[in-house]
């Protein structure tokens, strides 16, 4: 685990920090798990974060609160978007982190068949 991502141990919440078009930093607060050293998360594939990290996969991360209070230092890192087995086992590494939390926002999705979008972050 590099120093970068050992910050995170322990963590429910890490504070994603992307980009608007003008360099304007959007922050927000998201779950993640630790896929082979890189910070994983799910987000609703319409996002506005989506959309920046698509145009931009720069960003920062920081540990944060459940209400995105950051708690410990910045890192640097770059993001990619995760698709097929990869994004699957995000999924199910996020059911068992989360547990009754994540199942009730699991049916949610169903209920409003809303597409979601599974990123990860290597850490520089």
């Amino acid at each position: 685990m590099s120093d970068a991502l050992a910050r995170f141990k322990g963590q429910r919440y890490f504070s994603l920090e992307s980009y608007r078009r003008d360099g304007t930093p959007v922050r927000t607060p998201l779950w993640f798990v630790d896929l082979n050293g890189e910070m994983a998360f799910y987000t609703m594939a319409a996002s506005g974060k989506v959309k920046r990290l698509r145009r931009n996969p720069r960003v920062r991360v920081a540990p944060c609160g459940g209400r995105g209070n950051i708690t410990g230092e910045w890192a640097g890192g770059t993001a990619r978007q995760l698709e097929g087995e990869e994004a699957r086992q995000v999924n199910r590494m996020l059911n068992e982190k989360y547990g009754w939390q994540r199942a009730l926002l699991n049916l949610l999705v169903r209920i409003r068949r809303t597409p979601r979008a599974t990123f990860a972050i290597r850490l520089a």
